[in-house]
């Protein structure tokens, strides 16, 4: 049974169930040249799971992202999404960068669109799930502005409008609010779990801000200082939800695992440093 639901996912079966592990991350070494910026990293991404990746300034999260991604290839082990090995670009993912990734001569409508442009989607079908994708966002009556004419956080709608249009099974999102200000991020941040929380897809969320992991996470891994990173431990992030990242951080609960994941985190940090120094 097991052989034939792999067999038939190998070949892209639409009538099978997905994966109970929706991203399988085995062994895997990232090199580039002599320099190896992780090792062996075991990873697993549960169907629906929302997982948050913090380590030290250079520890490889980024390339860990991009190698699920299939913009890089690993030096050894494997990656499968869904159950089918990764090879090439995957049309599968939505990726959510920390700059904006909008194209600055098209309307926000026209950004929102370009996946399913790309895919072959009707002009007025994928006009129609732009549309209402912008609703979704909160960005009704702004379907004809350009980026620059979007403060930061209607930027940020936009990208998370043209990432999620296209129904992604993986959502990767490298620092995507960083650059905004605290109470842009909140929002944000909550505009983020309001979406997920409607379908739950799997997420790998990558983040150097702590409180933000634990926040949106169902789990929080942490990867040791690089080169040569690897995953330092994983813990279960057991809050209710659905959540307000601004009041969870009120929630006793919320401080104990902080300081947990802390104290393993300290310790990477503080060798990233040092080896900088």
């Amino acid at each position: 049974m097991a052989l034939n639901a792999t067999v038939r996912r190998l070949h892209g079966d639409p009538q099978l169930e997905p994966a109970e592990t929706m991203v399988a991350i085995n062994k895997v070494t990232m090199s580039f040249g002599a320099f190896t910026a992780v090792r062996d990293v075991d990873i697993q991404v549960g169907n629906g799971e929302f997982l948050a990746i913090v380590g030290p300034t250079g520890c490889g999260k980024s390339t860990i992202l991009n190698a699920v991604a299939g913009l890089l290839n690993p030096a050894a082990g494997d990656i499968a999404l869904d159950g089918a090995p990764v090879k090439g670009v995957q049309g599968a993912v939505g990726y959510l960068f920390q700059q904006d990734a909008l194209l600055p001569w098209k309307t926000a409508l026209e950004n929102v669109e370009l996946g399913l442009r790309f895919r072959g989607v009707a002009a007025k079908e994928r006009g129609e799930k732009a549309r209402a994708w912008l609703a979704k966002v909160g960005l009704t009556g702004f379907e004809q502005r350009y980026p620059h004419q979007l403060s930061g956080g209607q930027r940020k709608r936009v990208q998370m409008a043209q990432a999620l249009i296209v129904e992604p099974k993986v959502i990767l999102m490298d620092e995507p609010f960083s650059a905004l200000d605290i109470h842009t991020r909140h929002l944000m941040q909550n505009e983020l779990l309001r979406l997920w929380q409607e379908d739950r897809r799997s997420v790998m969320l990558i983040t150097h801000d702590l409180e933000e992991a634990i926040a949106l996470g169902d789990r929080v891994v942490v990867l040791s200082a690089g080169p040569a990173s690897r995953v330092v431990k994983s813990f279960k992030v057991d809050l209710e939800r659905p959540r307000n990242v601004a009041e969870i951080k009120l929630d006793d609960r919320f401080t104990d695992l902080y300081r947990d994941i802390w104290a393993c985190l300290r310790g990477e940090v503080e060798k990233s440093y040092a080896r900088q120094d």
